[in-house]
């Protein structure tokens, strides 16, 4: 009896008093390897939030930065164009639609100018512009004279999110266009918090989902929501209440004081 007594305990401890073999084999079972699994899966769910988190620091913070500085050099090169008094390629009088038409100003959104460009493609939308629609409808100009509306698009997020403030906009705010030589005076009148975003409608030259059954000289801005999402529009309309020539000093309108 003592010497298999003896021999289990070898089994168990081993003779120097470490774990034996029946131990060991103890050890390889399944709660460790279920363990190793946890554990494995632990550190893959960290790794993935990690890259997560780099990526949604890319998506919102590093692309705002990056477009923002390609906004200002495009910027800085239409105000030194209007400086200089250079021409567009179509020669005097023709509107310069490649560099920039001029500078959007809402001061309810609280960011500054936006430089306003040809097209809503993402080539266009990425470089922190807001651009105006050449399709599915075709904006109409403020420059032309003529009625129809002036309808943009522009980021709400990441890529300048130039428009990420637009929820701030309420019936009655000022809505200006600066060009070379002039500034136009838009009031908001409507706001329409959510549609489809194959509602192009809202874009019409006559937005009649605004309320308005007229022709008249109007602005439509347009951007996603919910926020950093794509799934609906959000719209807000203005129609021009005046307009005022730029003086030798680019004086702003008063709404912009």
């Amino acid at each position: 009896m003592a010497a298999s007594t003896d021999t289990e305990h070898e089994e168990r401890t081993g003779a120097d008093g470490s774990p034996g073999p029946a131990a060991r084999r103890r050890g390889r079972g399944p709660g460790r390897i279920v363990a190793q699994a946890v554990s494995v899966l632990g550190e893959l769910l960290i790794t993935a939030g990690l890259v997560l988190g780099l990526f949604v620091v890319y998506s919102l913070w590093w692309t705002n930065v990056v477009a923002d500085r390609a906004a200002d050099k495009q910027a800085d090169q239409v105000r030194d164009n209007w400086a200089q008094d250079r021409v567009g390629p179509d020669g005097p009088g023709a509107l310069d639609t490649k560099a920039g038409i001029g500078f959007l100003h809402v001061p309810a959104m609280g960011n500054g100018d936006i430089l306003v460009e040809k097209g809503t493609s993402m080539k266009v939308l990425n470089d922190g512009v807001a651009g105006y629609y050449t399709d599915p409808v075709k904006s109409a100009l403020p420059t032309s004279g003529k009625e129809g509306n002036f309808s943009l698009a522009a980021h709400r997020d990441g890529h300048g999110a130039k428009f990420h403030n637009i929820d701030k906009i309420e019936e009655g705010d000022p809505i200006v266009f600066e060009t070379k030589d002039k500034w136009y005076v838009y009031k908001t009148y409507a706001v329409l918090p959510e549609t489809s975003k194959y509602n192009v409608r809202v874009l019409d030259a006559v937005p009649k989902e605004s309320g308005k059954k007229k022709a008249g000289h109007y602005i439509t801005l347009t951007t996603c929501t919910p926020l950093y999402t794509s799934r609906y529009r959000y719209v807000v309309w203005g129609e021009l209440v005046r307009t005022e020539k730029v003086d030798g000093e680019r004086t702003p309108p008063k709404e912009l004081r």
